[in-house]
């Protein structure tokens, strides 16, 4: 509940006060208020109120102790109203998609717009937020204070962006969302290898941005994508949370409806024009669910897609996963030489699937030697505890066959 109302209450203040700071602290403020009061008291019967309640009045009264701060806010206040007019239909469905919409403006450096949203709406870590977007944690805290001042210095306003501003501001919007889903499909630190409440959070909200912008495919590709990918959630951990590999999973607990619902979207994101890289990803994705097994994969299909995403968008984390899919089309001995291709991309280096992917591939090839240094240095960067284990098993399976 706290999960989800925290994201509720810092948008409703953030756009009330237009000070991201100060909505942060008096939300973190009032929830620790009910951390302490409702073991007492009981759980109120409108948490959310009681929750919102409390944390104006924490800002209030910290505004009347600082009157130079106040009088700053106020005319951030008046420039807010002033830019906004009237809401436009009672503005989006959602106030956390407001404020979405407010961190991606085109005023904030792009890499900062993702990294604020992640930390202030979704409720990430500063550690998480910098996974998601592979860099270390110190430069990731630095973007993040660097977004919020700017936010406070050029008085950005908190407010819904007029219909001409939405397709400027929609891929950040898609990033972070997008970003929000990869951390609950794969936890970067904790015991679990999967946060599903940060999975359907971000499915929730592209769901609203799907009924707010129904033309728009690559939100249409998003959402599929999506869908596609956490159908398989119930299978990618054993009973004791241990990782399942999609070539070991049971499909039959994989979700149908949402597979169902995933595949009619990823027929009108690939329609009526170029694709975007939501579409082609949800596409690979579709081909992934609609093999009955693992050995009936139409790996040359995912190939081609990759062939067709890497032009669109030539990411040398795209590169990997066309790499791995090469491996299982032509061989390992090809894809491992694609790997070793990128070894000299930054961003994979301290990435630990790609040291995964190298170790699984010599492996298959019994040079077990390499398999091993490679499996040791993805251990040193994986985040879970589930992903640490299955790394340590495999270490352990390539002992047995030494022995």
């Amino acid at each position: 509940m706290f999960r989800e109302e925290r994201g509720r209450l810092l948008a409703a203040l953030a756009r009330r006060f237009g000070d991201l700071d100060l909505a942060e602290e008096v939300t973190s403020e009032a929830i620790e208020a009910a951390l302490v009061r409702w073991p007492v008291d009981g759980v109120p019967p409108n948490p959310g109120g009681w929750l919102m309640t409390t944390a104006r009045r924490k800002a209030v009264d910290r505004l009347r102790r600082d009157q130079a701060y106040a009088a700053k806010l106020a005319i951030l206040q008046v420039d807010a109203d002033r830019a906004e007019g009237p809401r436009p239909g009672g503005g989006l469905p959602d106030e956390r998609l407001e404020l979405f919409f407010t961190c991606a403006h085109p005023a904030l450096a792009p890499e900062d717009r993702g990294a604020l949203t992640l930390r202030c709406l979704a409720g990430l870590s500063t550690p998480e937020v910098a996974r998601a977007f592979l860099v270390p944690v110190a430069t990731m805290a630095k973007r993040i204070v660097r977004a919020k001042a700017r936010i406070r210095d050029a008085r950005i306003p908190f407010r819904v962006p007029d219909a001409d501003e939405l397709p400027a501001r929609l891929p950040g919007v898609l990033q972070v969302i997008y970003s929000v889903f990869t951390e609950g499909y794969a936890a970067s630190s904790g015991p679990y290898l999967q946060r599903t409440d940060l999975a359907e959070e971000a499915i929730r909200l592209a769901r609203i941005l799907h009924g707010l912008l129904p033309g728009e495919r690559e939100v249409t590709g998003l959402l599929a994508l999506m869908l596609l990918v956490h159908a398989r959630c119930a299978a990618r951990t054993g009973p004791d949370g241990d990782v399942v590999l999609l070539e070991d999973q049971n499909r039959a607990r994989w979700d149908a409806d949402l597979i169902t619902e995933g595949r009619a979207l990823v027929v009108s994101a690939l329609t009526g024009g170029p694709a975007g890289p939501y579409a082609v990803q949800a596409a690979i994705a579709a081909v992934h669910d609609e093999a009955p097994d693992f050995v009936s994969t139409d790996w040359p299909q995912i190939v081609a897609l990759y062939d067709v995403l890497l032009t669109i968008d030539p990411s040398p984390v795209i590169a990997l996963n066309r790499a791995a899919a090469v491996a299982f089309r032509d061989g390992p001995e090809t894809g491992l030489a694609l790997l070793d291709s990128l070894a000299a991309e930054p961003r994979l280096r301290d990435y630990h699937p790609y040291a995964l992917a190298r170790a699984d591939l010599l492996h298959r090839l019994n040079r077990l030697p390499e398999a091993r240094a490679a499996y040791e240095q993805a251990l040193g960067t994986a985040g879970s505890d589930p992903e640490r284990t299955h790394i340590h098993r495999r270490l352990a399976a390539l002992t047995s066959e030494d022995n």
